[in-house]
């Protein structure tokens, strides 16, 4: 499986930014896609996920501010990403998981400046 993300960038705190995710590749089902961030000095952590059934969790930090979607025909994931802070700053990462591993994209770069 392989994964491309999109739309990393720099917004002003308080601003919003979407990324997306699609992979390819053999794909099979029952599966999960989400994010994580890993930020300078940080551990990485799970940011939200969305199963095939459309089951989501989310971190606490972005509860109410994030929110992930995903097209089951097109193998993509999204995330809308509002009232950003300086803390969300991080490398995101696209992940794809089903029964046998998780798969890991390349990256995609968030700074959020104050």
């Amino acid at each position: 499986v392989q994964l491309q993300a999109f739309g990393g960038g720099l917004v002003q705190a308080g601003g919003s930014l979407t990324l997306s995710c699609a992979a390819s590749g053999i794909i099979s089902s029952p599966n999960a896609m989400g994010w994580y961030r890993q930020a300078p000095g940080k551990q990485r952590e799970m940011v939200a996920q969305m199963s095939t059934t459309g089951t989501t969790n989310y971190a606490d930090s972005v509860k109410g501010r994030f929110t992930i979607s995903r097209d089951n025909v097109k193998i993509t994931v999204s995330l809308q990403m509002n009232s950003l802070e300086p803390d969300d700053t991080a490398l995101y990462y696209c992940t794809y998981s089903d029964i046998r591993r998780t798969y890991w994209g390349q990256g995609t770069q968030v700074t959020v400046s104050s």
